[in-house]
């Protein structure tokens, strides 16, 4: 993918989450979608959230995996740095730990600061906080006893700096096949977390488009660094 066309990306991107922002913003499509997960006649949700199979695989299992390949591919980097079997890949492993590390520190750095609530949490679903949006102000009367921290998705987002792996490989089409994999770990993290009520549709959504926007930025930045 060369400069002009990662420029591009870029600002399509970019365009695509302000859209998505709106749309959620400004409609009921998550509260509409969340519905389908959540009982109403028993105030459960679909899938139990401390089923520990479950919990095990799609949440600290496969976080605790993605971690690991990480720091794998940081200390091949730093133990092979001049082999010659390296060089090769060394740029698209350089994206990959960078986006390992800067995606998910974003989202959660996001997630300390937005102070939205978790389907779990609204009065819709049962919690005791009001449906806020993530622009949104709590009403005047709502006493909230500390910061909530649900927007965006978490855990989905290192599942989504997966998409990084696009720009390990040469071919295009191992780049696509690495991509639709990444894709569809974050969605299933994504999805795990939805059915146990703890994100909306648009958390993993956006969590996906700014993850993408951060590893496109990560690799224009580092193309500039000729020695890469």
């Amino acid at each position: 993918m060369n400069q002009e066309l990662i420029k591009k990306q870029i600002v399509v991107t970019a365009i695509l989450l302000i859209f998505v922002l709106a749309l959620f913003q400004f409609t009921n499509l998550d509260i509409a979608f969340q519905s389908f997960f959540y009982n109403f006649n028993t105030a459960t949700w679909i899938w139990d959230a401390t089923e520990p199979i479950s919990k095990f695989i799609l949440y600290t299992g496969l976080k605790k995996a993605l971690i690991i390949f990480a720091v794998i591919v940081l200390f091949i980097l730093i133990l092979f740095w001049k082999r010659d079997f390296i060089k090769e890949y060394r740029f698209g492993m350089i994206v990959i730990v960078l986006s390992a590390i800067i995606v998910p520190m974003t989202v959660i750095s996001l997630k300390n600061s937005t102070n939205t609530p978790c389907p779990k949490n609204i009065e819709y679903f049962g919690g005791n906080y009001p449906d806020i949006k993530v622009f949104d102000s709590y009403p005047k009367d709502f006493v909230q006893e500390g910061k909530i921290r649900c927007w965006p998705a978490g855990h989905a987002s290192g599942g989504f700096a997966l998409m990084s792996l696009f720009f390990l490989f040469k071919k295009r089409k191992n780049r696509f096949i690495a991509l639709g994999i990444a894709v569809s770990i974050g969605w299933i993290m994504g999805v795990y977390k939805m059915i146990i009520g703890d994100h909306f549709l648009s958390h993993t959504i956006i969590t996906m488009l700014i993850a993408w926007l951060e590893i496109l930025i990560i690799v224009k930045s580092l193309s500039k660094v000729k020695q890469l």
